[in-house]
């Protein structure tokens, strides 16, 4: 098996400058910086202990800033690097005040690129981040006896099944991880098949995320939506944006002023999602035509990227999609961390643990059908006023989840620099 991975690999990387150059065309490319993935460094390593975090993208890197912000604190940490593969995910490194902090974008995983990689930055430690799983970064990783630890490791279902396909694979990368940190129980319950060593469960480490108050929308179009009797329908898939446009249709016969906010997984749906409102008799206002919202609005259409925290600030209901149709649904904590009441539906096995957690502090509710759906959006709209009690819950919880994480890591990059002590013979 991984024969064929290193000949895939291989494969990719003679045709990674076409797949690059149309990458760079559509705006998902630095048209510069693409260069980092095939290690041609544009910033410098500095003496002394370096730590490296990697992760996929956005939600990833934002779950470690508060960890990055503590360990910044760290006078013998010199430099922390952090590497992703996407440039929405860089463009937030960009923007934080972070002064030991820089990023880079994560090699093509040959075996020449992460050999001169690791040769360049030398990590005091590698901390992969959620289910990051890339087999020559990983081998080369150990060959030079860099601690390796698996950070908020999420392995869902069907990664597992997929997994055990090539179980004897599986255990030979897993097994290199000196610690895999489980987000979940079930995760852990899945490391341990890999054959992990040493495996603990902490807690997510997105519980200790903070959000920042930062508004994306204009003053104008804040004031007209707050004028409005709102709930919010985000991260919405197929079939589900018809089952908010009924809700809206039932509950305005009750709410002359209510507004209906839609915020979809993919914005490339949008002109079937228009279809879909036209067929219901609904007036869409779209988020990018920054046209005055009429009293005659039924639907406000978040038409871009970026912007969901800015409505969660000013909705308290939230229906999370990907949870009425099999997709597994989303994540809940961003939305309960805005102390806004969360409505989802059954099919939730990919954060069923924070779920059920979320649940037990009255934060989330769980519809099976669009009748049950009508009646939740309906007694959540009846209540004017946020739960900050929630809010501060999660946050104890966070900082707790955060505590017990830098311990561990602090314990491996102690134990680096006794290990090395002893090999100096000091």
């Amino acid at each position: 098996m991984f024969f064929i991975y290193q000949f895939t690999i291989s494969l990719v990387a003679l045709i990674s400058p076409f797949i690059i150059f149309f990458r760079i065309l559509k705006n998902k490319e630095h048209p510069k910086r693409f260069k980092e993935k095939f290690c041609f460094f544009f910033k410098k390593r500095k003496k002394g202990k370096l730590v490296w975090f990697h992760g996929a993208s956005v939600g990833e890197i934002l779950s470690i800033i508060p960890l990055v912000e503590q360990l910044e604190k760290n006078e013998k940490i010199k430099q922390i690097l952090i590497t992703s593969n996407t440039l929405s995910s860089s463009n937030i490194i960009t923007n934080l005040r972070l002064t030991k902090t820089i990023h880079q974008f994560f090699p093509i995983d040959t075996i020449y690129h992460t050999k001169k990689f690791l040769r360049f930055w030398n990590p005091t430690i590698a901390i992969f981040i959620d289910s990051e799983i890339w087999p020559n970064m990983i081998i080369n990783i150990k060959k030079k006896k860099i601690p390796l630890i698996l950070l908020n490791a999420r392995i869902t279902k069907k990664s597992f099944l997929r997994w055990t396909k090539f179980i004897s694979f599986a255990k030979k990368l897993f097994q290199n991880f000196d610690i895999c940190l489980a987000s979940n129980l079930k995760s852990k319950k899945y490391l341990k098949t890999f054959g992990v060593k040493k495996i603990k469960f902490i807690g997510n480490l997105k519980f200790s995320q903070r959000e920042k108050d930062e508004n994306y929308i204009n003053s104008h179009t804040v004031k007209s939506l707050l004028s409005r009797r709102l709930w919010c329908a985000s991260s919405t898939h197929k079939t589900e944006e018809k089952y908010c446009g009924i809700t809206h249709k039932k509950l305005k016969l009750k709410y002359k002023d209510l507004l209906t906010i839609i915020i979809p997984r993919h914005i490339n749906r949008i002109p079937s999602i228009l279809n879909e409102m036209e067929k219901l008799n609904l007036k869409v206002k779209m988020d990018s035509s920054k046209t005055k919202i009429d009293k005659n609005t039924d639907i406000y259409l978040v038409d871009s990227y970026g912007v969901t925290k800015s409505f969660f600030r000013i909705c308290k209901t939230v229906f999370l999609g990907g949870s009425m149709i099999e997709h597994g649904g989303q994540n809940p904590i961003e939305a309960v961390k805005y102390n806004c009441k969360v409505i989802h539906g059954p099919n939730i096995w990919n954060f069923e643990e924070i779920y059920k957690l979320l649940a037990k502090y009255g934060s989330t509710k769980k519809v099976n059908k669009l009748s049950e759906l009508i009646i939740n959006v309906d007694k959540s709209l009846k209540n004017k006023n946020k739960s900050q009690k929630v809010n501060l819950q999660i946050n104890s919880l966070g900082n707790k989840i955060l505590h017990l994480t830098l311990k561990e890591l602090n314990f491996f990059l102690t134990k680096n620099e006794i290990q090395k002590t002893k090999f100096l013979g000091l």
